[in-house]
């Protein structure tokens, strides 16, 4: 007996061939940002109730610094010029750990969303899509985090030697999230490419013949994503992403030589 109150269960979509409405579209949309949400709010609270390890882990570039160059950074301690300025911190450093903690989910949801639009042969690769892609923005989030101290050091030398430093905690910690950010997703470009390859909107081959402009491109883009612009940052983004590049197109033209 069918209870009125339960709704029909929809239809799967195996296929980019069966075709969802408009209105299931955006029930489905609605239902995966709700699930993406939840997972980042989790992350927060995870964050808050860590603080103060996170603070601590995230002010140790500037730690180094301070003990590598005592002549240059006299004054250790982050400052907070105003009363909502600790407050705007935490809030900081939470949302954006709480986005970094719920990347799996967000990555899931996304590519949950999309399915529908593949073929069958495409959604086996949902796993290893997933997982190189946390790997390969955990690898980015590293290398921004371990070359930071050279980076601060390139910045704070610009300032002469009669400007005593003193840093602005909401500002450093914008800095070192969005350095740790741009890696990051600099650092899925690879992903992008050997994506674009299985879809067949680019060829291994084309890629490989116009390797010139992309690596003209890839020092553009590390110019521009990277906040702090000095030279040692963009040369740290710049050759792993050179690597990289070539790295998909050997990964694509393997797995699409298979699929012939």
């Amino acid at each position: 007996m069918k209870t009125p109150w339960r709704r029909a269960p929809r239809a799967a979509v195996s296929g980019p061939d069966d075709q969802m409405t408009l209105t299931e579209h955006l029930a489905e949309l609605r239902s995966r940002v709700i699930r993406a949400a939840l997972a980042v709010a989790l992350g927060v609270i995870v964050i808050l109730a860590f603080y103060d390890p996170v603070l601590e882990f995230l002010r140790q570039p500037y730690d180094n610094l301070c003990q590598r160059r005592p002549d240059l950074v006299t004054n250790c301690d982050l400052f907070s010029l105003g009363p909502l300025d600790g407050f705007n911190a935490r809030l900081r450093i939470a949302l954006y750990g709480g986005l970094i903690l719920a990347l799996p989910v967000i990555l899931w949801q996304v590519w949950r969303f999309i399915v529908p639009a593949l073929h069958s042969r495409e959604k086996k690769y949902a796993i290893p899509f997933i997982a190189s892609s946390i790997v390969l923005f955990a690898a980015g989030g590293w290398l921004a985090y371990i070359t930071l101290d050279k980076g601060l050091e390139f910045l704070v030398s610009w300032s002469g030697s009669d400007v005593q430093q003193a840093f602005q905690i909401t500002k450093y910690v914008s800095l070192v999230a969005l350095m740790i950010a741009a890696f990051g997703v600099g650092f899925e470009f690879p992903v992008l490419l050997v994506f674009l390859q299985l879809a067949g909107v680019v060829r291994p081959r084309q890629l490989v013949e116009g390797w010139r402009i992309a690596i003209v491109s890839i020092v553009v883009l590390a110019a521009v994503i990277t906040p702090s612009g000095d030279p040692i940052t963009l040369i740290a983004l710049t050759v792993p992403l050179v690597l990289l590049y070539f790295v998909a197109i050997g990964v694509g033209h393997l797995i699409v030589r298979r699929r012939v």
